[in-house]
């Protein structure tokens, strides 16, 4: 049996783990590769081996960086089962169809201004690719093992990160290899703890933020002192924001500020068609988060949905202090560049980043300080104040981490550190042999593990 990581190592992107046995081939995750270019550009190449080999594909959640290439999978010649929560395929049907609606768009608006290097421009995917990853779907439900053949069996835990999101345990024959996924945070307002794992052979454990602790301020308390110091010089907040998960954890903050008085009852847009649709499914959901249907209902109604593209730009012509809650969370694509476009030039403004913000991303540059961002080909001025809520990540920090580590009853015969950024991924390395004594690896693109 053996292992090759085919992304989401030395990143946090691009997320993909081909584990073989004697008899099948798994594809744990199918992610897209985002931030630089030279990761982006590995969209493009040839998959590293014919995607038809693969007898199934496991997707541990929905975000793009997990599940986004698997359109492209597909397309190159998979045609087997894509197994997942029912709340991950409830959410894989709203994000890989936006996914592959703005690389359309995306192709289409370089091609009419011309400043797309490639003549013509052609998207990654197409809506067309999407459709058909979206038949290969499978559900899952959590707690209930699914024998996929081969003496192989899945298992799935609530992960806490996203609705939907799961720890995947493969059990073949007795032994017992476990993906962590993106382990979300103990004691966060919206999404459950990550649940415990007790035993593995082998484990894969992602390192987002292996080497920080997240800040302990707490997120209602800065979200107020932002918004309440931008309208007061008569500016708007801008929020770049992943539409499934924090957006939702967004609005609930702003609910419970707004209900409290301690913000100024300025209008909130949720300007995103896939968070819209990411809110309605997460109230369908009430045993995948902490809210009942109507806490959610309540929380949710603070924000106007701004369904058209018509509503998104009338927004932008109206100079009125508001709060504009818009995907994407790293500002790489969607309604929020056009926000940014207009709102970055103006220092009433404040553009306010709710999470990671990867390497190479405009989320990335803005939180270094970058004066200007390039956006459609040109260079736009950023004269906004820029800040973060870091606190507000879903994922959990190195000691959190640790925590949920100290489940395990007997450490696993090997930990392999993945979904990081190098710096992130070699600092858990070390916290984990230190504290834990555990044996521990930092794999690269494309190397393979012999887990026999």
């Amino acid at each position: 049996m053996r292992l090759t990581f085919l992304g989401g190592v030395g990143t946090v992107t691009g997320s993909k783990f081909l584990l073989e046995t004697d008899r099948r081939r798994l594809l744990i995750d199918c992610g897209l590769f985002q931030g630089y270019k030279q990761l982006r550009l590995k969209n493009w190449q040839p998959f590293p081996l014919d995607p038809s080999a693969i007898d199934a594909v496991v997707i541990t959640h929905a975000h793009l960086d997990h599940s986004g290439y698997l359109p492209l999978l597909v397309r190159r010649g998979f045609s087997g089962p894509v197994y997942a929560t029912s709340s991950t395929i409830d959410l894989l049907h709203i994000l890989l169809r936006d996914a592959a609606y703005l690389l359309e768009r995306e192709a289409e608006y370089a091609n009419d201004q011309g400043y797309s290097k490639h003549s013509p421009a052609l998207p990654l995917y197409t809506m067309a690719d999407a459709e058909r990853a979206l038949d290969r779907l499978e559900s899952c439900e959590f707690h209930t093992p699914v024998a996929i053949g081969g003496n192989i069996e899945l298992g799935f835990r609530r992960a806490g990160h996203i609705l939907g999101a799961a720890i995947l345990t493969i059990g073949i024959d007795e032994r017992r290899i476990v993906f962590s996924g993106d382990l979300g945070r103990p004691g966060m307002p919206t999404m459950g703890d990550p649940e415990p794992v007790e035993d593995a052979e082998v484990l894969v454990l992602e390192s987002t933020y292996g080497d920080r602790v997240h800040s302990k301020e707490n997120p209602e308390d800065m979200l107020a002192d932002i918004i309440n110091r931008t309208a007061a010089r008569g500016g708007s907040i801008i929020i770049p924001s992943f539409a499934v998960g924090r957006s939702q954890t967004l609005l609930y903050h702003l609910h419970r500020l707004k209900q409290a008085r301690r913000i100024p009852d300025l209008p909130v847009y949720l300007d995103s068609p896939m968070a819209i649709d990411a809110t309605e499914i997460f109230c369908r959901h009430p045993d995948d988060h902490r809210l009942s249907a109507e806490e959610a209902r309540a929380a949710f109604g603070v924000a106007r949905y701004v369904h058209t593209p018509e509503e998104s730009r009338a927004l932008d012509a109206n100079h009125v202090p508001k709060v504009i809650v818009s995907a994407s969370g790293m500002a790489t694509g969607g309604r929020v560049i056009h926000h940014l476009k207009v709102y970055a030039r103006d220092a009433r403004n404040t553009i306010l980043f709710a999470g990671y913000q990867a390497g190479g991303t405009r989320g990335a540059s803005m939180i270094a300080g970058a004066d200007e961002i390039k956006i459609h080909g040109s260079y736009i001025p950023v004269h906004a104040e820029v800040d973060q809520l870091d606190m507000l990540s879903a994922h959990a920090d190195a000691s959190e981490i640790i925590t949920w580590l100290s489940n395990f009853r007997t450490p696993p015969r090997h930990t392999y550190i993945v979904h990081g950024e190098p710096a992130a991924s070699d600092a858990l390395r070390h916290r984990i042999e230190e504290k834990l004594g555990w044996n521990c690896t930092v794999p690269e693109y494309r190397d393979i593990a012999d887990i026999d």
